[in-house]
């Protein structure tokens, strides 16, 4: 199987029946969203959840966020406290997840949740909005990728990854955000981030007045996407913090500087020569790709400022460069 491809700005009514029509048959499709293309299907459909475990190979105790089309969905599903629902009307929709209790028989099926009491919900931007509204039931969409690889920022990058896996992929051009979403918990008043993201923990903070909690350490306990300890990996080795670029490294750095070394780096990518972390968290998955696309064995990336977007960015790249089974 070779899966459709159908770009939105060209027939952006039939891609919206086909995805419908594909979604109704149980079966996944990628679609863009903001942040990074997801893998979607029906969230209250088991053998549709099922297919994008098994398309993806992730874990069944890797829970998936759950995509309403407006808030009205959202509570049909779950149950929002005073301080959630503040959240949700500053950054929906938008690269915001957040993680709720679920309703008693909301719906939402437990492979959905892995098992959870809790839900992990966004209302995404654009075509993925439209999709959920026209289909009528919430989309489980993780990252359209191979579990624990780079996340896709486009149409070919997952065509290049699953393309044979799939019935449809839709092409809505590049993500703009890059990274995915940010995910927050509230519990007894306290705003937990379990996840950074497209909204930067600074905003959450401004918006609510109150703190945003990090985690002190590693946990094992999976809450939401994204807490693996190793994932978005290329499949060459990721050195992080990089001052000089060993020869035939790849090197992906931040801004115009030189580095070290650098007439040996096998490829240069740069995130944002003028140093925007909004920019560079745009660009960050694609240019993994691309520097791990040379064969070089490692990628060296030079430090990234851990403020804003840079706390994503950094994130990220240290799930990158975590030593994998």
């Amino acid at each position: 199987m070779t899966a459709q491809i159908i770009d939105i700005t060209r027939d952006h009514d039939g891609a919206l029946a086909q995805a419908c029509a594909v979604l109704g048959d149980g079966l996944p499709v990628a679609i863009p969203t903001e942040t990074v293309y997801g893998l979607a299907a029906d969230a209250t459909n088991p053998a549709a959840i099922t297919r994008i475990y098994e398309t993806k190979g992730r874990p069944r105790f890797n829970p998936l966020i759950c995509h309403m089309s407006d808030l009205d969905m959202a509570e049909r599903y779950a149950v929002f406290d005073p301080i959630s629902r503040r959240l949700a009307g500053a950054f929906w929709p938008g690269p915001l997840t957040l993680i709720l209790r679920l309703k008693p028989e909301s719906g939402i099926h437990a492979l959905a949740t892995a098992g959870l009491d809790t839900v992990g919900i966004r209302l995404p931007k654009g075509f993925a909005s439209e999709l959920i509204r026209a289909f009528g039931k919430p989309l489980a969409a993780p990252s359209a990728n191979t579990s624990g690889k780079v996340s896709p920022t486009s149409a070919a990058h997952v065509a290049d990854d699953l393309g044979d896996k799939l019935a449809l992929i839709i092409d809505g051009g590049a993500a703009p955000v890059g990274v995915e979403s940010t995910i927050v918990r509230v519990e007894n008043g306290v705003i937990r981030l379990l996840r950074p993201g497209g909204v930067a923990a600074e905003e959450i903070e401004k918006a609510t007045g109150l703190a945003v909690i990090r985690p002190e350490g590693p946990t094992a306990i999976i809450e939401a996407p994204g807490m693996l300890a190793s994932h978005y990996a290329p499949g060459a080795a990721v050195r992080l913090n990089a001052d000089h670029v060993e020869a035939g490294e790849a090197l992906i750095r931040l801004g115009s500087a030189p580095v070290r070394g650098m007439k040996l780096a096998a490829a240069v990518f740069d995130l944002s020569p003028s140093g925007d972390l909004a920019q560079a968290a745009a660009n960050l998955f694609d240019y993994l790709k691309r520097a791990d696309a040379t064969g070089a064995v490692s990628i060296a990336v030079t430090p990234i400022p851990d403020h804003g977007l840079g706390e994503a960015i950094n994130d990220r790249l240290a799930r990158a460069a975590a030593p994998r089974e």
